[in-house]
């Protein structure tokens, strides 16, 4: 029997819950006749002005659809941009995790355009196996660049990037001894802080290198190049995932720091010009590149994407005319499914050509001018496993930049939201909140492990070929399968091109 204060207190409880339930009921049914008839009466969405609140239901499973997809339904090489295998091996790689795997290759072998090494029947021996060769690029600069890694960080600028992104990234680089690569945002002491070596981008909006009026200043330029870490100079005319379309930088990522860093300003949306406004021809091109090497004194290149093969030749051609002094002491090779922050879909998916069909040409192509030795090769596009660089080495390429793979190493996990400011793991906002869960000196060791990973598992490929290293891997190394199933060496089916040397 319950006395008459705690049955008192049951009555009072139990009215309040009553109350709060009818409270519930009719915020419930204010907010459900509120949105019914604001659904009814817009104009902007016919399903929800049809079907009111319930056509709602449309567009929240359209998008939890994409996570949905990538997490339950997409087969292990189903995704694009990148499929869970390649991930998976990239995310293994950057925690030094054992990479084998058991039963048998998931991958479809007999796809046309798939790659396939050859394997020798007597593999070079552990102790036989050599580290790669150091490369000099701008042999004839005052202070040319000497490295011996092959695999580094393509362009990423401050901006499109985290802060904690960026020092995680600038100190994994000098961790692997590789390097880090500007993009076009300009140079901040994080790119700085962790001693990598640093290849400057220059942008057609010329940040952290223009004076106020926005064109390219020779002090700025000095006072970049006077930083010993600073080894080259890149002159971007295009980038993979948006040729003929300059750089974009939301205003909500435009912070103080950033405007300070690029000489723009805070909050304002950040458009680049679709092309430098002080390169309007080959010779043009030319001139920027002397100009710039006479002024800082360190190795200058370009970074393109190729659209017309016709292009190169003409370029290649003025260059000889002239003497091959003046010729680019490297060239960038992008990918038109190479990544970006930001970019229109029409270009992202129609625009310019992939490396697959470029690399070939642009080594060709200087074979044929006799400049192969005088300008090297960097190729970036999709380049996150061991299969890509290693098939970019035997086509011809020196070096091979990776963005997106290392992003992944920094822990992204491709929700595709580099533009909005909402980057779930902090890779790529500027939200602070979010960027607490980048902690740079755990990522930063992933970003290490994962270019040393990379580059001893292209080693592996190397050795398995029967070369002692992955700089002596060449076109023989590696065949493409056809039409018919069967597949030709890359050295027959580039000899067979239009493009072939002469």
């Amino acid at each position: 029997m319950l006395s008459e204060g705690t049955q008192n207190f049951l009555n009072i409880a139990s009215q309040w819950v009553e109350l709060f339930f009818l409270v519930l009921i009719a915020v419930a049914i204010i907010t459900l006749t509120i949105l019914y008839i604001s659904d009814r009466f817009q104009t902007r969405h016919a399903i929800k002005r049809n079907y009111p609140i319930i056509g709602r239901f449309r567009y929240f499973f359209e998008h939890i659809g994409g996570f949905f997809r990538q997490y339950f339904f997409a087969m292990d090489r189903e995704e694009l941009p990148f499929n869970r295998a390649q991930r998976s091996w990239v995310y293994r790689a950057a925690k030094n995790l054992d990479n084998t795997i058991g039963f048998g290759s998931t991958r479809d072998t007999k796809k046309v355009g798939s790659i396939l090494f050859v394997n020798c029947p007597y593999p070079t021996m552990s102790k036989d196996a050599v580290s790669p060769k150091p490369i000099t690029v701008g042999e004839s600069c005052r202070k040319p660049w000497v490295t011996s890694s092959f695999f580094g960080i393509s362009a990423m600028s401050y901006g499109s990037v985290s802060q904690p992104a960026i020092r995680a990234l600038s100190i994994g680089a000098a961790k692997a001894g590789t390097w880090l690569n500007t993009g076009e945002g300009g140079l901040s002491s994080y790119h700085l802080e962790g001693g990598a070596d640093i290849i400057f981008q220059i942008g057609t909006a010329k940040y952290g290198a223009r004076d106020e009026e926005g064109n390219l200043s020779d002090e700025k330029l000095k006072k970049i190049a006077s930083y010993e870490q600073v080894k080259m100079i890149e002159i971007k005319l295009s980038q993979g995932a948006k040729p003929g379309k300059g750089g974009i930088l939301p205003g909500d990522k435009v912070t103080a720091e950033i405007a300070e860093i690029r000489g723009i300003k805070e909050g304002v949306d950040s458009i680049s010009p679709n092309r430098h406004s002080d390169i309007n021809s080959n010779q043009d091109l030319i001139d920027m590149i002397g100009h710039i090497r006479e002024v800082t004194g360190k190795p200058v290149g370009f970074k393109a994407v190729i659209g017309s093969p016709d292009w190169l030749d003409e370029l290649f051609t003025d260059i000889k005319s002239q003497g091959i002094e003046c010729a680019p002491d490297f060239i960038t090779l992008d990918s038109s499914d190479g990544g970006t922050g930001a970019a229109p879909m029409t270009l992202m998916d129609d625009m310019g050509l992939t490396i697959q069909e470029t690399l070939p040409v642009l080594i060709n192509a200087l074979k044929r001018h006799g400049l192969r030795e005088r300008i090297k090769v960097f190729v970036s596009g999709k380049m996150v496993n061991p299969a890509d660089v290693a098939w970019a080495l035997c086509v011809g390429a020196d070096f091979c930049n990776s963005a997106r793979g290392f992003m992944f190493a920094l822990g992204c996990i491709q929700s595709m939201q580099c533009h909005k400011n909402t980057c779930p793991t902090g890779v790529a906002t500027h939200d602070k909140k979010l960027q607490r869960g980048l902690v740079v000196t755990e990522k930063s060791e992933r970003v290490a492990y994962y270019a040393k990973n990379m580059m001893y598992a292209v080693g592996v490929i190397a050795h398995s070929c029967g070369v002692k290293g992955p700089r002596q891997l060449s076109q023989k190394h590696a065949r493409m399968v056809m039409n018919d199933g069967l597949s030709i060496s890359l050295k027959q089916l580039y000899e067979n091109s239009p493009n072939k040397d002469v």
